[in-house]
């Protein structure tokens, strides 16, 4: 089956509903040219990814953080959504193929779907070390943490305990400080009393990092700030450690044998929670579009777009968000490379829609330019980190102030009206009672649906 458009206006379709491809839809919304637009999604909703950790955590209900697509475009007449997974692109026949068999042409074409996990080549770690990139990642996260727990209260054998109250965290980038900083808590304060034969206090948060500091993309001096909160939380930090295995019942890990002439060392850590928090790679539609247009992709599969976002030799394909190795120019200075965080995908999916305006209206394109306007990260109860973009240059603050701030900008930035006032409330919530209300596994064998 094709889809057609009758109406003769432009058809412009955007391949996925993150960060990227929801805001080019919301600039084509009010377009002084008329545009029929077709956003194609895997799935049904639109999802706020900075605090999905919170879901894995149980700090949140999945609809807090997640909005229905239909629902968001329900007063945009001239968008069209449709529930599908995209198999192929067709830039020859300007159409987008999908798994059941249906295409869609296009005339402009905007790729946004994101970014996947990277294991480094090793995908058989997937099933022992989980993600977070979805909210089925979350649900399944959720279940581990909490089933650790319940399993660790009915087992005698101390040294399995232990492995069920040991929980590692891969990567010490903003999802894995925030990650392991809330599960220290859970176990400190959250499950305070609710046991009878174990203490969940006594429960060993590990954050695993490769390089030589956590928040290796901030500054020094807060990444210094943030290992000192991450462990005045209880976690316990190993930096300059790579992981060489990861199977069900824990990890090997590898010391040593860096430029300061250190002996390599091995040793393993028994877990039955791992959580992995250290690659990205582009979405795997990335190398598919690049094959299919001789364009190349870098070694994470982002594939290299010209200045105003497009594809060299097919300037009616766009990409946007972590699928595409953008740069961002401003006046007078070099290209500096556009970092794969939200606001950089935001930005990217308003400019090239702004080009495909441009296009049909005649005029000629411009050269994407990113606002770096700082990174947050969470640590944990009154701890977080803060790096800021100022006229007046870098701002910089940790502590209680920097939390409370990146709880207001993340409020500020969440999908509606509704869902701010819940995670408000939710967090305000659990600021008083030290409680965590999305507790509930609706499935001890398999991935848990809330």
């Amino acid at each position: 089956m094709q889809t057609t458009n009758p109406s003769g206006r432009p058809k412009v379709v955007i391949v996925g509903c993150g960060f990227g491809g929801l805001e080019a839809a919301r600039k084509l919304q009010d377009a002084d040219v008329d545009v029929d637009v077709t956003v194609i999604d895997k799935t049904n909703h639109h999802l706020f990814q900075p605090l999905l950790y919170q879901v894995a955590t149980a700090g949140l209900a999945a609809p807090s953080i997640a909005a229905p697509v239909r629902g968001l475009f329900r007063g945009q007449k001239n968008i069209t959504t449709l529930l599908g997974e995209v198999s192929g692109i067709d830039p020859a026949a300007r159409s987008v193929q999908l798994t059941n068999g249906d295409t869609v042409p296009y005339d402009h074409l905007i790729v946004a779907a994101g970014a996947t996990h990277s294991y480094f080549g090793h995908d058989e770690w997937s099933t022992a070390a989980p993600g977070l990139k979805t909210l089925a990642d979350a649900f399944e996260i959720r279940r581990r943490v909490l089933l650790s727990f319940e399993t660790a209260e009915i087992t005698a054998d101390l040294e399995r305990r232990r492995a069920l109250l040991t929980f590692v965290v891969i990567g010490a980038g903003p999802t894995g400080v925030e990650m392991a900083g809330t599960l220290a808590e859970i176990a400190k304060h959250t499950l305070s009393g609710e046991f009878r034969h174990i203490d969940p206090a006594s429960a060993q948060v590990l954050l695993i990092e490769g390089g030589p500091r956590v928040l290796q993309a901030m500054p020094e001096s807060l990444s210094v700030k943030a290992l000192e909160q991450l462990q005045k939380l209880g976690v316990e930090v190993r930096l300059n450690a790579r992981v060489t295995a990861i199977d069900n019942a824990g990890l090997e890990v590898q010391t040593g044998g860096g430029a300061d002439g250190a002996p390599v060392q091995s040793y393993r850590i028994d877990s039955s929670c791992v959580v992995w928090a250290a690659g990205v790679a582009a979405s795997p539609l990335g190398r598919m579009l690049g094959a299919a247009t001789g364009v190349e992709c870098d070694r994470a599969g982002r594939i290299k777009v010209e200045p105003d976002l497009s594809l060299a030799g097919h300037p009616e394909i766009s990409v946007v968000g972590d699928l595409a190795a953008a740069m961002s120019y401003a006046p007078g200075k070099p290209p500096k490379p556009v970092p794969g965080v939200s606001p950089g995908a935001k930005q990217a999916g308003r400019a090239a829609a702004a080009n495909i305006l441009r296009r049909i209206a005649g005029r000629p394109t411009v050269p994407f330019r990113y606002a770096d306007y700082g990174n947050l990260a969470t640590i944990g109860r009154n701890s977080a980190v803060v790096d800021l973009g100022t006229p007046f240059g870098p701002l910089r603050f940790s502590g209680r102030l920097a939390w409370l701030f990146w709880l207001f900008a993340h409020a500020y930035f969440l999908i509606g009206f509704r869902n701010r006032i819940v995670v408000m409330m939710d967090w305000a919530s659990a600021y008083w009672s030290f409680q965590r209300n999305a507790r509930v596994v609706a499935d001890v064998q398999g991935k848990s649906e809330s």
